[in-house]
C-alpha cells in the first residue's frame, strides 16, 4: 500500500468504536498521512447504552438515544459502512463482509462488543427478552402494551440478573407499571450490586423495596417457558407464573471474534498490552467488551461505557501516533464513579467523593450523559428538546 491508500477500519460503531473514529479526525495529520477512516457497523444506528431504559417508560424517544451513523458521520470525513463482518484474515490485513465487500487495512480497531448468550438456560432464547438493543426495547414495549390493553389483574416480569441492568430495568418497569406490575428480581449472588459502592447499593435496596420488588438471592434459573420460570433455591425448585422475562447477565463474543488467531483469555476476551494492541499483532487494536485490558498500573478494568469511552481517546492517539512516528501512550484508567437509574425522576450517583440519590442525582446523570453524547450537534438538539418538552408539557395542562 502506499501511504495515500493507507486505511484505519473500525469493527463496531459502539463507545469504543464511534469515540475512537470521532477522535481520530481531531488530530493535525498531514496532508500526506492522512488515513481513509472506515466505520462499520452492522445496524444503522449509534445505541447510547446507558440511557435504553428510558424507552420503555417514554421518557426519551429514539433518535436521541440511537441516532443514525449517517447523521452523526455527515460533516466528517469517516465514511460509515453498514454490513456483518463475516471474516478478518490479519495475514492479508483485510476484512470480509456478509455481502462481499472487503477492505484492505493498515491499522484494526476491534470495538464489536458483545452479545448476550440465551443458551446459558433451557428455554432463555426462545422466551426471554435480552436488553442490550434498539429492538430489545421495542420488542419489550410492544409485550407491556399488549399487557396493558389486556383484563388481566396483574402484570407479572421477572429480571434475571441483579447487576446494574437488571437494578434499573426492575425499576422502571415498577414505575411503568405501579398497580398491575409484580416485578421479581432474580440474582445468583447473595447481594445484589456486588461490585457497586456501598452508597449505590443501598440507594438501589432502598429504591426497589419502595416499589415492592421481590428479589430472589443466592437463586438460580431452571428453565424457562412461555407462561412460567422454575427457579432454584437450596436445591428446591419452585415454577412460578410469569408474563415477561427479561435476561441481563451475561456476555459474549461475536463469534468472528473468537475464529480470531489471537491471544484470548477464558472468556474469549481478546488480551491486550496496556497500549491496547493486542499481543499477537500490533497494526491491531482492541478494546471495549471483547478485550482484556491491564492499564499502566496493571488494574485490570472492568468492561464499561466509561471505560470503553477513555479507551478510545488512547486507541485514536496511539493509531496516529503509529502511523506518524510519535511515541504510543499506555492506557490509564480513571475511574469517574458510577450512576444509575432508580426508576422516574430518581438516580444515584458516587463520583470523585460526591454522593447523590434522588431528583437532584437524576438530573445530574442526565447532564453527565448529555455531554458524553458522541458529537455536539447531537448534544445541542438533545439538550434543547430536554429543555423544551417540559415547558411545552407545563403549557398544555394550563
Amino acid at each position: 500500500m502506499t501511504e495515500k491508500s493507507r486505511r484505519i477500519c473500525i469493527l463496531g460503531g459502539g463507545f469504543g468504536g464511534l469515540y475512537t473514529a470521532l477522535r481520530l479526525i481531531q488530530f493535525p495529520w498531514e496532508s500526506s498521512e492522512k488515513p481513509e477512516i472506515v466505520l462499520i457497523d452492522q445496524r444503522d444506528r449509534f445505541l447510547f447504552a446507558p440511557l435504553l431504559y428510558e424507552l420503555v417508560t417514554g421518557e426519551l424517544q429514539t433518535w436521541e438515544i440511537a441516532p443514525p451513523f449517517e447523521e452523526l458521520l455527515a460533516n466528517t470525513d469517516i465514511r460509515f459502512c453498514q454490513g456483518v463482518v463475516s471474516g478478518i484474515d490479519i495475514n492479508q490485513q483485510q476484512v470480509q463482509l456478509e455481502n462481499g465487500q472487503a477492505f484492505s487495512y493498515d491499522r484494526l480497531v476491534l470495538a464489536m462488543g458483545g452479545d448476550t448468550p440465551m443458551e446459558i438456560v433451557p428455554g432463555a432464547a426462545e422466551y426471554a427478552i435480552p436488553f442490550r438493543t434498539v429492538n430489545d426495547a421495542y420488542r419489550l414495549q410492544e409485550k407491556l402494551r399488549v399487557l396493558e390493553a389486556s383484563d388481566r389483574e396483574k402484570i407479572r416480569i421477572a429480571v434475571v440478573g441483579g447487576g446494574y441492568s437488571g437494578v434499573e430495568l426492575a425499576c422502571k418497569l415498577a414505575d411503568r407499571l405501579p398497580e398491575r406490575g409484580r416485578i421479581r428480581l432474580v440474582e445468583r449472588n447473595d447481594m445484589i450490586l456486588r461490585t457497586s459502592p456501598d452508597f449505590n447499593r443501598e440507594a438501589a435496596s432502598k429504591a426497589l423495596s419502595q416499589r415492592n420488588i421481590w428479589i430472589d438471592l443466592e437463586t438460580e434459573v431452571e428453565s424457562i417457558e412461555a407462561t412460567q420460570i422454575s427457579l432454584k433455591y437450596k436445591e428446591q425448585v419452585d415454577t412460578i407464573p410469569v408474563d415477561i422475562v427479561l435476561w441481563t447477565v451475561g456476555n459474549k463474543v461475536a463469534s468472528v471474534v473468537e475464529s480470531l488467531p489471537l491471544t484470548k483469555n477464558q472468556r474469549e476476551q481478546i488480551i491486550t498490552s496496556a497500549t491496547l494492541q493486542v499481543q499477537d499483532d500490533n497494526k491491531i487494536f482492541a478494546l471495549g467488551d471483547l478485550a482484556d485490558c491491564q492499564d499502566a498500573d496493571g488494574q485490570k478494568v472492568p468492561t464499561t461505557a466509561q471505560v470503553a469511552i477513555q479507551q478510545s481517546d488512547y486507541v485514536a492517539w496511539n493509531i496516529w501516533a503509529s502511523l506518524t512516528g510519535r511515541p504510543l501512550l499506555p492506557f490509564r484508567y480513571l475511574a469517574l464513579g458510577e450512576m444509575m437509574a432508580l426508576g422516574l425522576d430518581n438516580a444515584t450517583l458516587t463520583s470523585l467523593g460526591v454522593k447523590l440519590d434522588g431528583q437532584i442525582a437524576h438530573l445530574a446523570r442526565r447532564l453527565v450523559y448529555l455531554y458524553r453524547l458522541p458529537t455536539l450537534e447531537h448534544q445541542i438538539k438533545v439538550g434543547f428538546n430536554w429543555i423544551v418538552n417540559p415547558i411545552q408539557e407545563m403549557l398544555s395542562s394550563l
